[in-house]
């Protein structure tokens, strides 16, 4: 007897764990993000301009920020005066902190970071945004992809030998961590191993092609486009096939400027010649010297051409195996292209638009926007700090204009900073902003998997049915009428805004219409109503003809489907 009363005690007992496991599972975590802002609003938590508290010598006194800052915004100014361009005025913070959010994690802030933001003073909210947006893995996640895009591109690669998401994963990894850009970038380029357990090494194995006569070897000329325009901004490999003719591609250094020959390009392959894939995974041949042949445009055969850099010779070192010199020139203080290229791609990613446009085509020997150069040079004297340059960016005067004008706005205006660029928001930020709007919690890792699983799974369908532009993703586009559609009526707006607690309750969760209106704008275009337009919205849910639970749902439609949802501005 007392065995069976065991055995049923033991039963219960496990049962019990179970449910209690699968609840654990399934409920979601209080967000840090909340936890973290909330200390920071009661005075708990004080963070630094670089979301550090204790990392004194990594983040500088407040006064040589300072002076940074203002060198900076100084050297806008004065572009600004000299191509005779009037300024837009300062942007609300909520205006600023919508655009960091979909510039550092693709979606926009939720209501509840709303809310908790609001409790600060106006002149904190930005500084404290960015600090806690840098300490949350969606944030690396995001800037990893972004970064992704540039180094091995969006397609899948061969098949068993590349593993995209691991490697995005190991760089979302480095930047959580503010591991230095220049040591990120010496792995890629010189790592060893197999694309499992070195991920950095799918930087090359993304350029092996398949079923060809040398499918172990990870094509030099892939790797050679991918380096020039990832890591120098400079399109080296529309040398490929011919010396430059029309004036595209200037090297030298700024006394002795010349245009590209072809053999450029290829002596920059040479470093690569040497890389195998072996059963051991990537690696260098040790035991020979495997010289680089190509057959130039006009030659009659193929000749062997030496390892040389495209330009400043005397930084390359003398010792080591290719790829390693090649390394140490890429990330040598002096080489400013390399960081020059980074500054370029971030103040893109956290805009929309870069400083010099194309991102990846940056003049070798300028001219330069003077604030390119004083960013540059601070990413090189600290460090190559990634975390550091975002905050630069985030603070200074240009990224916080607004994108509104007193007068007619032209494209030097946005393209100079003096007036913040309106941009389309690309489809992975749409379906971003279209869920998180519909969710008045944070939906970030810390949310229940039921909640991650569904918006994973809708953020998957919109981006394949909206049209991905990957690696191009800078680029000026249009919206089709395929892709309005689909914000009208497609599925995932459809979803979200059906049997969805957060909207059709939420004129039951307020104790006015006029809250319901002020929520509904804070999270969908994170900025209160205008008198006209919160006017007009309570008329409408003042019509007892329809369900005020269809006019809240009508409500975010239509705010979902406005130009200022749509638009990073």
């Amino acid at each position: 007897m007392a065995i069976k009363v065991a055995k049923n005690v033991l039963f219960c007992a496990m049962v019990g764990a179970g449910v209690a496991l699968v609840f654990w599972w399934i409920s979601p975590r209080t967000s840090s993000t909340a936890l973290s802002l909330s200390a920071v609003a009661s005075g708990e938590r004080s963070a630094d301009i670089f979301g550090s508290t204790n990392n004194e010598a990594q983040a500088g006194s407040a006064i040589a920020v300072d002076r940074v800052l203002s060198e900076l915004n100084q050297a806008f100014e004065s572009d600004w005066q000299d191509a005779g361009l009037s300024s837009a005025s300062a942007a609300a913070p909520l205006k600023v902190i919508r655009r960091l959010t979909l510039g550092l994690s693709g979606s926009i802030p939720s209501l509840q970071e709303i809310r908790v933001l609001q409790q600060l003073p106006n002149d904190q909210q930005v500084q404290h945004w960015v600090a806690d947006l840098l300490g949350k893995k969606r944030t690396s996640d995001f800037l990893a992809e972004r970064l992704a895009r540039a180094f091995v591109g969006v397609e899948d690669g061969p098949f068993l030998l590349y593993r995209r998401r691991r490697f995005v994963d190991w760089l979302s990894d480095q930047i959580f961590e503010a591991r230095p850009y220049d040591e990120i970038v010496a792995d890629l380029l010189n790592d060893d191993g197999l694309w499992t357990d070195s991920p950095a090494v799918n930087f090359y194995t993304r350029n092996i092609i398949p079923d060809s006569d040398k499918d172990n070897i990870p094509d030099p000329i892939l790797l050679a486009g991918r380096t020039s325009r990832a890591l120098m901004a400079i399109r080296l490999d529309c040398l490929q096939c011919h010396d430059d003719f029309t004036n595209e591609v200037y090297l030298g250094d700024a006394e002795t400027t010349r245009t590209g020959v072809q053999a450029d390009f290829h002596q920059l392959a040479a470093f690569f010649s040497e890389t195998r894939n072996t059963f051991f995974g990537i690696g260098d041949v040790k035991d020979r010297v495997i010289p680089y042949q190509y057959k130039l445009l006009g030659d009659e055969a193929e000749s062997i051409l030496q390892p040389r850099v495209p330009y400043a010779p005397e930084l390359l070192g003398e010792e080591g195996a290719l790829r390693q010199r090649l390394t140490g020139w890429m990330t040598h203080r002096e080489n400013r292209p390399f960081a020059r290229s980074i500054v370029n791609r971030m103040w893109a990613i956290m805009s929309g638009q870069p400083l010099v446009d194309p991102v990846d085509n940056i003049p070798l020997n300028g001219p330069f926007p003077a604030a390119m150069e004083v960013l540059t040079t601070d990413f090189i004297d600290h460090g190559y700090n990634l975390h550091r340059l975002i905050h630069l960016i985030a603070r200074c005067d240009a990224f916080r204009k607004d994108s509104r004008a007193a007068f007619d706005i032209e494209d030097a205006h946005t393209q100079a900073g003096a007036v913040f660029p309106m941009t389309r928001l690309r489809p992975d930020q749409v379906a971003g902003a279209v869920i998180q709007a519909t969710s008045m919690a944070l939906i970030d890792e810390n949310s229940n998997v039921l909640s991650r699983l569904k918006a994973f799974d809708q953020l998957r369908q919109f981006i394949r049915r909206f049209g991905d532009p990957g690696e191009n993703e800078f680029e000026t586009r249009g919206e089709t009428v395929t892709q309005k559609l689909l914000m009208f009526n497609g599925q995932m707006v459809s979803e979200r805004l059906k049997d969805n607690l957060s909207v059709s309750e939420l004129h039951w969760l307020s104790p006015d219409d006029k809250t319901t209106i002020e929520t509904i704008f804070l999270a969908t275009l994170a900025r209160l109503p205008s008198e006209v337009e919160a006017q007009y919205f309570l008329d409408r849910l003042a019509d007892t003809n329809v369900r005020k639970k269809r006019q809240v749902a009508d409500i975010y439609w239509s705010l979902i489907n406005s130009l200022e949802f749509s638009w990073n501005h």
